[in-house]
């Protein structure tokens, strides 16, 4: 399949898992939520490792096999599933706290800080058109800034907006990893997406267990079955994104870009299920922040 369809058939999903990350984190315990969602992942792909390691080649698709890693592959991964583990938490406690309609935007400027990334540290050199969009993803997170604060929502202030930038500054930085895994690497995507699962829970762990030792009495924890559905969603997108990273052929900026289109069913959803306000206001910041991602990727290709 081609890498293009792979990127907005995950962009499609995401939007989904968009959804149901916030009706799983709404008045709930962040630590507990996300260390079931972890264990949920980590459930599904535990028997990928133990079916691969006994009888690989009764393995009913060639994509499912995970592979026998060395320690430095392993460390490798590990280092991955550190640096997603503080991008989720920073983003679950956001989105807690923050209207879906302005925390799925915020985390749509990913693209925007993978090229601020890449300008020191990978030496990339952005085109005009990149600069250009730029300046437009800048002015739709102003304009966010504007239309928060109607909310009470002041950007500058706000600690949630500013765990949502972090969280997503992190999720740029792991996106640039990946292509080092997937690209420079050449590992294959089944078997970072599977180690990456299961080695999530480990680094969710001592947040839970802080949690349960100081904080449950004050912030419980309530099941809810949409949990259940948080890491399967996460687990599909992830492996149509990770598939089409390893296209020689892919752009990682390009690829970005279409993910970040899932933007658009989470602020609709946002405004119909939540019944959060000023849609159009906010309509015009997504178009504004969708336009300057699409123009980085298009000045990239």
């Amino acid at each position: 399949m081609n890498w293009i369809v792979l990127s907005l058939l995950s962009a499609l999903v995401l939007g989904v898992y968009d959804v149901a990350k916030k009706l799983s984190v709404r008045g709930n315990a962040v630590p507990a939520v996300l260390l079931a969602n972890v264990s949920v992942g980590a459930a599904i792909c535990l028997p990928l490792i133990i079916w691969s390691a006994v009888s690989p080649d009764s393995l009913p698709i060639e994509l499912l096999r995970v592979d026998s890693l060395s320690m430095v592959q392993h460390g490798l991964i590990f280092a991955k599933a550190c640096l997603v583990g503080a991008s989720w938490t920073f983003a679950f406690f956001a989105l807690k706290h923050l209207p879906l309609s302005i925390a799925s935007p915020i985390r749509a400027t990913s693209p925007f800080w993978t090229i601020l990334i890449a300008i020191p540290f990978l030496g990339e050199r952005p085109t005009v058109m990149q600069w250009i969009a730029i300046a437009i993803t800048l002015g739709g997170f102003w304009m966010f800034s504007v239309v928060g604060r109607r909310e009470g929502i002041r950007f500058t202030r706000d600690r949630w907006v500013g765990c949502m930038v972090v969280a997503t500054v992190l999720g740029a930085l792991s996106g640039i990893y990946d292509k080092i895994l997937l690209q420079t690497l050449g590992m294959r995507p089944t078997n970072v997406q599977v180690w990456f699962a299961v080695y999530l829970v480990i680094v969710m762990l001592p947040l839970f267990v802080r949690w349960y030792k100081r904080d449950r009495g004050l912030v419980p924890f309530e099941w809810r079955w949409v949990i259940l559905l948080v890491s399967p969603l996460l687990l599909i997108a992830d492996m149509l994104y990770f598939t089409a990273v390893a296209d020689p052929e892919a752009l990682i900026a390009v690829i970005s870009t279409l993910r970040r289109c899932s933007v658009v069913i989470a602020f609709a959803v946002g405004i119909k299920m939540f019944g959060e306000v000023n849609f159009g206001a906010k309509a015009v910041c997504v178009a504004a922040i969708l336009v300057g991602v699409l123009m980085l990727a298009l000045g990239k290709a």
